[in-house]
């Protein structure tokens, strides 16, 4: 399972001093001339990487690849200390959230020379890994996009059919026939339902749409559907950008409505919402709540509760007629640290093909970069009778759905810094979105140095 926390990274200071000097330094971690350190977070991914490992090493007699899974909170940690310290991995896997960060502290080494092609991969995931000094920094791996998952014994007791959950919609004033769902599938603990006289919203049993928290600076599985869908842009271009845009009135229209379900009772309260117990998907697995936003890296995840019919969806249709989702995608990468890096290289170019992407395919756990990955993805989770159209129809549909990617941008650590308790603040203390413009003035000044 691939979570989707935050890692705890400072970007200025002396912190970024000792890691240019520690990456300058030191070696990698269990590296020699005949063995290339790898780490990843994704426990679900391991085995599909260690078949890739034993395929790599037949192609590449005398070199041998050590792999180390890590869960994602220790994960970051662990690799922070070691950039530090010079014992971080020859290879890692790396997140577009921290990937300006760790350009800006030249924590990378470049990877031009690996004939990494913009049109072997799917759409703008190998130009995402392009640094502003405009050398590449890592090799696509594999992507992901939203869908509306929901349990679909709770859709038909209340009268929704997987056609109308498909076909859902919404805007900021009245929610659209989104809302209209999400409030009829709440129910309080005395029967009734959301959108019926009597409804008691401070005592609710089962709510329409869980909650996954604040969501950050980014909301890719709370909000980023609909401020997508709404047109708006996190910065002032696509990458690298030097403005964000948490003052649009866009995009405060949108935060103030969909902070404004858990008000109605339609979501819970900020207060129920754990990162380590009390996610999206533990609140539905418990039939806590009837529908949630998520990842496709979490498919394995929801279809595997026991007891619970999980079906996905398309986002809704927004504002400007399209369907929106954040499309993401990791990459590995190599560290300036490395020990090994003619051997990195080579596995890091093993890892980025169509052999090894079309093995990590047939795991059906995650969709691979590469087109015959991603195909062979498919196949693997139709084999397992999972539909996952809602998730790749937004890449091969751009005329009914807009992709867009997580904002890539240096400073990246100090815009989480301080959005997360700004969207803290108006979800859970009832603070006005206008106080984002504060907020927005304090991200760029920052990102002006």
């Amino acid at each position: 399972m691939r979570i989707r926390l935050r890692p705890l990274l400072a970007a200025t200071g002396a912190l970024a001093l000792s890691l240019v000097s520690g990456c300058a330094g030191g070696g990698a971690a269990g590296s020699s001339a005949n063995t290339v350190t790898y780490w990843l977070w994704d426990a679900n991914q391991l085995p599909a990487y260690q078949a890739c490992a034993k395929g790599f090493e037949k192609e590449n007699p005398g070199l041998k690849v050590k792999i180390t899974q890590l869960g994602w909170s220790d994960y970051w940690t662990k690799l922070t200390a070691g950039l530090i310290a010079g014992t971080a991995p020859d290879v890692f896997t790396d997140h577009i959230q921290n990937f300006g960060q760790f350009v800006d502290l030249k924590a990378l080494e470049p990877l031009d020379d690996l004939g990494i092609e913009n049109s072997d991969y799917q759409p703008g995931l190998a130009a995402n890994w392009i640094g502003k000094d405009g050398h590449r920094y890592g090799a696509p791996k594999d992507w992901d996009t939203v869908s509306l998952f929901y349990n679909s014994k709770m859709t038909a007791e209340a009268g929704l059919t997987a056609e109308q959950m498909g076909e859902l919609s919404w805007n900021p004033k009245d929610g659209g026939t989104f809302e209209k769902a999400i409030a009829h599938l709440t129910i309080d603990r005395k029967g009734k339902r959301g959108d019926e006289p009597g409804f008691d919203k401070n005592n609710v049993k089962v709510y329409g749409l869980a909650t996954g928290g604040g969501g950050f600076g980014d909301g890719q599985t709370q909000w980023s559907p609909f401020t997508g869908s709404a047109g708006w842009n996190y910065l002032n271009k696509a990458r690298w950008g030097t403005k964000y845009q948490y003052d649009s009135k866009t995009f405060q229209s949108v935060v103030d409505w969909y902070f404004g379900l858990a008000k109605k009772g339609y979501m819970p309260p900020l207060s129920d919402y754990n990162i380590q117990s009390n996610q999206q998907n533990t609140q539905v697995a418990a039939g806590k709540a009837a529908t949630t936003f998520d990842g496709a890296w979490m498919i394995s995840t929801y279809t595997g509760f026991k007891g619970r019919d999980i079906k996905t969806a398309a986002t809704p249709v927004g504002p400007t007629g399209k369907r929106a989702t954040m499309m993401n995608g990791l990459a590995d990468s190599i560290t300036k640290a490395s020990k090994n890096k003619a051997g990195a290289k080579k596995w890091v170019a093993y890892l980025a093909s169509d052999e090894c992407q079309t093995v990590v395919g047939k795991y059906g756990v995650v969709f691979p970069a590469t087109a015959a990955g991603t195909e062979a993805a498919v196949a693997a989770y139709r084999k397992k009778g999972i539909d996952v159209s809602s998730f790749t129809e937004p890449v091969a549909d751009k005329k009914r759905f807009r992709t867009f990617s997580y904002p890539i941008a240096s400073y990246s650590a100090d815009m989480t810094a301080l959005m997360q308790p700004a969207m803290e603040d108006i979800y859970g203390n009832g603070k006005p979105v206008s106080s984002l413009d504060q907020t927005n003035d304090q991200i760029n000044l920052i990102l002006s140095q």
